[in-house]
């Protein structure tokens, strides 16, 4: 089959979206290694008693006013305008169009799926994927419609914790069951949760946690409410493909400054409340603690996506963003390689650190992992046009093959 050339669509990529891609790529690492570690499944009084017990409360506390959701944020909106791109082409194509847009998700679907089954639990690709399959039907909307959609399913949430308070009914709650079910069959239980990845000898138990795993995140999706926030995030999205905003950042220079002073002014302070909140276990509420992640969260992932493009506005000539750009245009196979890396550092199939070590430790650990990301994908990308994955999706996609090579 002829290969399909691939230069130019290379040439014409945004280097700020791939930049910020890479941005959000850190702190997602940032976010999700304490996980891999371990760390997050032991009690209090285990993780203070660790020699970097003192410094990890102060961790703890600025991962949750500077980087809990607000990185997985960036990273939704960014898919937000990468579907309104591809829409767009499916809109100028017709039909068929639409076909190769639904393939897509399909496929995307698949590879979270496998993801979370085969390598970690905490998977985020197949709830994008879902959710992606249903912004066809807001591309009509105008794009203030589009703000007016996404603020509807930002506060949806919160009154859904109102109706649960009101009516004493959870709808999570049978699968908070299942998931404590699936987990007593594989003799998964609180007394050995924490240490079962570390002290696992075999992919077979490693796999056996993944399995209760899955009911976990489904639990955990439908508990927290999170489609609603992700279809949110990606509306947001598709108003900024609407409004080209990315593809003329001087133009809208002055909306960038109005949002990022906004963001920083109510998400700051709302951060800290949260922080509060979140490290005291929830004192005020789970009402009032779902308002102000929305009111902490969201703010402040808009503020950092609005001050990053004013700031390469400003020094766009700094290599800074061509490293960050690496990692970014490689997004799904880093996204993968981060919960390889994971598995390698802290389970038993690997070197078994997990459960052993602090808070510090894990996020220096995330920032080491990201680092030589972005040094391999600089190094890849010299010789090949995309990362191995996106090459694979890209050739499922459309049923052709594509030239990697350059």
């Amino acid at each position: 089959m002829k290969a399909e050339n691939t230069s130019q669509p290379v040439k014409n990529r945004i280097v700020t979206l791939d930049a910020l891609r890479g941005f959000a790529l850190l702190g997602i690492a940032l976010a999700n290694f304490p996980e891999f570690s371990l760390w997050t499944f032991l009690d209090h009084e285990t993780q203070m008693k660790m020699q970097t017990g003192s410094l990890d409360a102060i961790v703890r506390c600025l991962q949750y006013l500077l980087v809990d959701g607000k990185f997985y944020t960036i990273f939704s909106v960014l898919f937000g305008i990468g579907f309104y791109i591809i829409i767009s082409h499916a809109i100028q194509r017709g039909a068929n169009g639409f076909r190769i847009f639904y393939r897509r998700m399909l496929i995307l679907l698949i590879i979270g799926l496998a993801h979370l089954m085969l390598l970690w639990s905490g998977d985020i690709l197949m709830l994008y994927a879902a959710i992606g399959m249903l912004l066809p039907l807001f591309r009509n909307c105008k794009p203030k419609t589009l703000l007016w959609w996404s603020g509807f399913f930002f506060l949806l949430p919160t009154a859904i914790e109102v109706w649960r308070a009101a009516s004493g009914i959870n709808p999570a709650d049978m699968l908070y069951s299942a998931w404590w079910n699936t987990a007593s069959a594989y003799g998964i239980g609180e007394e050995n949760f924490a240490g079962w990845l570390r002290d696992a000898q075999s992919y077979k138990e490693m796999n056996a946690f993944l399995m209760q795993g899955a009911v976990e995140r489904m639990w955990e999706f439908v508990s927290g409410q999170r489609y609603f926030k992700v279809l949110a995030l990606f509306l947001v999205g598709f108003y900024v493909g609407k409004r080209q905003i990315f593809s003329n950042l001087e133009a809208h220079s002055e909306l960038l400054r109005r949002v990022t002073k906004i963001g920083f002014g109510i998400g700051l302070p709302m951060s800290f409340i949260y922080a509060w909140s979140s490290m005291s276990g929830e004192p005020i509420g789970s009402i009032l603690h779902s308002l102000i992640y929305t009111l902490s969260v969201y703010p402040m992932g808009f503020a950092y996506m609005s001050g990053f493009s004013l700031l390469y506005l400003r020094h766009r000539n700094n290599r800074v963003w061509n490293m960050l750009a690496y990692p970014g245009r490689m997004a799904l196979t880093c996204y993968i390689m981060q919960s390889v890396a994971g598995i390698i550092l802290f389970y038993g199939i690997g070197f078994g650190m997990g459960a052993t070590a602090g808070l510090t430790f894990s996020e220096f650990a995330a920032t080491a992992v990201f680092a030589a990301e972005t040094a391999l994908c600089a190094l890849w990308l010299k010789h090949f046009n995309f990362g191995p994955l996106e090459w694979i999706w890209r050739m499922f996609t459309y049923g052709k093959w594509f030239k990697i090579r350059k």
